[in-house]
């Protein structure tokens, strides 16, 4: 996989990249090691200096990172006996949804996300992570297999958005997604949802009816992309980092405002830098909301389910 940085990174990598570079000439001996501890000290300020004032268009980059773990990097750390299951039954097999059956430790998963390429021809075999109908009427139909054998459900979202060609819109998009949400509502077994990269509009909330929704530090959830609000307010996309602010779709404001249940700190210089500590992060804030939620009967998980979702969105009328 090739290395790619953000603008905003270069200057952290090209102070790694002299610290690569002296490590190599010096050899397994101690030459320069003064010189490299120092550069090494250098590089952990400056990483906490930028990371640590990161705006929302610099959190949006990183969400999209073309190095960031996806889905299936974290079936590969977290979860054994994988079998992928396909197709919805009714038009085909949408590889921008993976799915499929595993277990998380001792208990055994439904585990469904979207997954993305990390090259040209991945990405058209993944549509760049835009689901299809038949990827959500697949979700539909494991959500309800799940269901039916008392398996939790695991979701890992991450897409700009559902696709919106128009086969797509011919073969029921709106339609597929509504009936993705009337599931995942009524379902009686614990599910729990978590926004690895960009969560996209309707694509991200078909996956996203949880009983717990969490989110990692510098993921992305939001009813538009930033550029397609500049397109719709300023008629102008390069306004895009001002609608990221505006949107508040960080980790961080949407915590704040009730609509994620936890954050999930990433290792420094982001999830792309360290693919093992962030699985086992996620790992571990998936496995203590699955013990909480354990305890609870079905109709137990409906009801949070439920008075979760419909406590989103409260206001108060200004006198």
């Amino acid at each position: 996989m090739q290395t790619q940085y953000l603008d905003f990174e270069r200057p952290l990598v090209e102070l790694e990249q002299q610290i690569d570079e002296l490590k190599q000439v010096a050899g397994p001996g101690v030459l320069f090691a003064e010189e490299i501890g120092r550069l090494e000290e250098r590089a952990r300020k400056l990483q906490i200096e930028i990371f640590n004032d990161l705006d929302a268009w610099q959190k949006v980059q990183l969400s999209r990172h073309p190095n960031r773990p996806y889905m299936l990097d974290y079936v590969e750390r977290l979860m054994t006996d994988f079998i992928e299951l396909h197709g919805d039954r009714l038009h085909g097999e949408d590889r921008a949804i993976v799915a499929g059956l595993a277990k998380f430790g001792d208990r055994r998963v439904m585990v469904i996300g979207h997954q993305k390429g990390r090259n040209t021809k991945e990405n058209l075999v993944r549509n760049f992570g835009m689901a299809n109908p038949e990827g959500y009427r697949k979700a539909r139909r494991l959500f309800q297999l799940a269901d039916r054998f008392g398996l939790p459900i695991l979701t890992l979202i991450d897409t700009p958005g559902a696709y919106p060609g128009i086969g797509a819109e011919e073969r029921g998009q709106a339609e597929a997604i509504a009936q993705c949400l009337v599931t995942m509502a009524a379902l009686k077994v614990p599910v729990i949802a978590t926004v690895i990269g960009e969560g996209g509009s309707g694509g991200a909330l078909a996956l996203g009816v949880a009983n717990r929704v969490l989110m990692l530090e510098y993921a992305i959830y939001s009813v538009i992309s930033p550029e397609g609000c500049a397109s719709i307010l300023w008629k102008d996309q390069s306004k895009a980092a001002e609608a990221a602010r505006q949107l508040r779709i960080t980790a961080a404001d949407l915590h704040r405002f009730g609509l994620v249940d936890a954050v999930i700190e990433e290792p420094a210089g982001g999830a792309h830098r360290d693919y093992e500590a962030t699985a086992r992060k996620v790992g571990a804030a998936i496995g203590g909301y699955l013990d909480s939620l354990s305890g609870m009967t079905p109709d137990e998980l409906v009801g949070d389910r439920y008075d979760k979702f419909r406590a989103m969105g409260v206001f108060e009328t200004a006198k």
